[in-house]
């Protein structure tokens, strides 16, 4: 079904290839996770199989594509919309209408079909997805969740050979990760379709995938997952754990896991509980509302963060978590509460003091980059800092280690403007650190780096305020959890109490070892 043969790209000004003498084949009816190093190439090798790459991104290519025994290199992506559906990371981005039956039937009319066809397709869709009940529905009003699979359906009406799936779940809670993934996998089972994932959280991917594609500086291998994870360089936490007691084949899933830890357990003395230290305030919020219209986004919220502490905020999409973020830095709106770092109020102070108050990095990390190159917004964050000449570029370093200083941001991946950006606002060390969805776009390794660098700035006595959905990298990092529902907090607590209480924020070691298990750090540091 998909055939690259011997495919070299390199973007224009790129001193090497974005990818080098790809030959990769995919047979008709698999789900196919990609996987990488952020800014490896594997948003690169998606676009390629829908034109995107190099039609709209320019570049050299050599070598070919072929889908269903076409070629399509040099067609335009609107020539390959009835072979190849696309969906890009952010589906919200890509809508063109305003209402669910719309959004589904436009794709259809740009290929100039019949009503009466149209019409079929839309009630097939709506049924095969299980979203017949939003039809009517505004897609502002969607869940994320929902938001993804009207994306999935807009693509799927045209009836593609190949649908292909830019990080489909990297902003997704771990409820609606599943719904649109068990979707995903029901298209590959009942449809035929064959299905191309790029994700960094394998995790949740892995357990569907007959097929994975690694792409390393450039070059790609494919086979296997459980063959391919024995030696990945990056690898969902109950693969690091196969590799670490040596279980022979790895487990992909935690019901393979769960069979096999009876030989692990005799082994493991229970884990010290974590015991945080009394801390000093470094933000106190008391009484937080945030309204939008009649919508009530957050409800009298009281949220507490010690100096040295990390505090990650979870909840479903849509629950409140990013307005309260940016109510607490002081740019968002607030309908009632009190705010005080060190005394202070970000809401009643210069937009450059409340900064230097709460670093806020936001979901959508472009929104801070304006200037021509990597290099120039790296100085600029160390000059606006007082900070010492490469100090951004450092933090970059550690985060997404290889971007050229001359790229332009807007050029650059996901994870790449998020490092980008993470390393901007970590330059001015702030008293307090907020983060929304900060893993969003990053590789395992990224995590880890970004995990060191809160560690030192909590270490450092600075407060960090976490929302994410990465129940994974909450499990490392966190000290407490906040969790969001429908505007009220309906949880809180120490981290292993909290993520213990729900199967739904359950890492992975808690679901094969015990509530008392978090990370394979936790794993290891018993054996040792």
């Amino acid at each position: 079904m998909i055939s690259l043969e011997q495919v070299t790209f390199a973007y224009d000004g790129a001193t090497a290839p974005t990818l080098r003498d790809v030959d990769l084949h995919v047979p008709e009816g698999e789900l196919v996770l990609v996987a990488g190093r952020t800014g490896s190439g594997k948003s690169t090798l998606l676009g390629l199989l829908n034109g995107l790459v190099p039609h709209f991104s320019g570049g050299t290519l050599a070598g070919d594509v072929r889908i269903d025994g076409a070629s399509v290199v040099g067609r335009p992506p609107r020539e390959l919309a009835h072979l190849v559906g696309y969906v890009a990371q952010d589906p919200l981005a890509g809508f063109v209408s305003d209402v669910v039956e719309d959004e589904l039937a436009y794709g259809m009319e740009q290929l100039g079909l019949d009503a009466q066809t149209m019409r079929r397709r839309v009630e097939e869709t709506l049924d095969l997805l299980g979203i017949a009940a939003l039809r009517r529905r505004p897609l502002r009003t969607l869940s994320g969740g929902q938001q993804q699979r009207v994306a999935i359906g807009s693509v799927l009406t045209m009836h593609p050979r190949v649908l292909v799936l830019d990080e489909p779940t990297s902003a997704l809670d771990a409820t609606a990760a599943e719904d649109v993934l068990a979707t995903i996998a029901r298209l590959v089972d009942d449809v035929g379709l064959t299905v191309v994932v790029a994700e960094h959280r394998m995790e949740r991917v892995i357990p569907f995938a007959d097929r994975l594609v690694l792409v390393e500086d450039g070059r790609v291998r494919d086979g296997a997952p459980a063959d391919l994870l024995v030696d990945a360089p990056v690898a969902p936490p109950l693969v690091e754990l196969g590799r670490l007691v040596g279980w022979t084949p790895l487990p992909l899933s935690v019901r393979e896991a769960r069979r096999r830890v009876r030989e692990l357990t005799p082994q493991l003395n229970a884990p010290e509980p974590r015991v945080d230290p009394v801390r000093t305030s470094a933000l106190s919020a008391s009484g937080m509302s945030v309204l939008y219209g009649s919508t009530v986004a957050v409800r009298e919220v009281d949220l507490a963060v010690g100096a040295g502490e990390i505090v990650a905020v979870m909840g479903r999409n849509g629950s409140g978590k990013s307005s309260l973020l940016w109510a607490i830095q002081g740019a968002g709106k607030r309908h009632g509460g009190q705010v005080s770092v060190g005394g202070v109020d970000p809401g009643t102070v210069s937009a450059d003091r409340a900064r230097r108050l709460v670093g806020l990095v936001p979901q959508t990390a472009a929104d801070l980059l304006y200037l021509e190159s990597v290099d120039a917004e790296c100085g600029a964050a160390d000059r606006q800092a007082g900070a010492e000449a490469g100090a951004c570029r450092a933090l970059l370093d550690r985060l997404a280690p290889g971007i050229e200083g001359a790229q332009h941001p807007r050029d650059l991946s996901e994870g790449q403007r998020l490092s980008l950006v993470l390393a901007i606002v970590l330059t001015a060390r702030p008293q307090v650190i907020a983060l929304d969805e900060p893993t969003r776009g990053l590789d395992y390794a990224g995590k880890a780096a970004l995990t060191a660098i809160l560690q030192e700035l909590a270490a450092d006595g600075r407060g960090v305020v976490v929302s994410t959905h990465d129940v994974e990298f909450v499990a490392t990092v966190a000290h407490s959890v906040v969790v969001m529902a429908d505007a009220d907090v309906v949880s809180s607590g120490p981290v292993a109490g909290v993520l213990a209480e729900s199967p739904a924020f359950a890492p992975q070691m808690s679901k094969v070892l015990g509530p008392q298990w978090l990370t394979v750090a936790d794993v290891q540091a018993a054996l040792a």
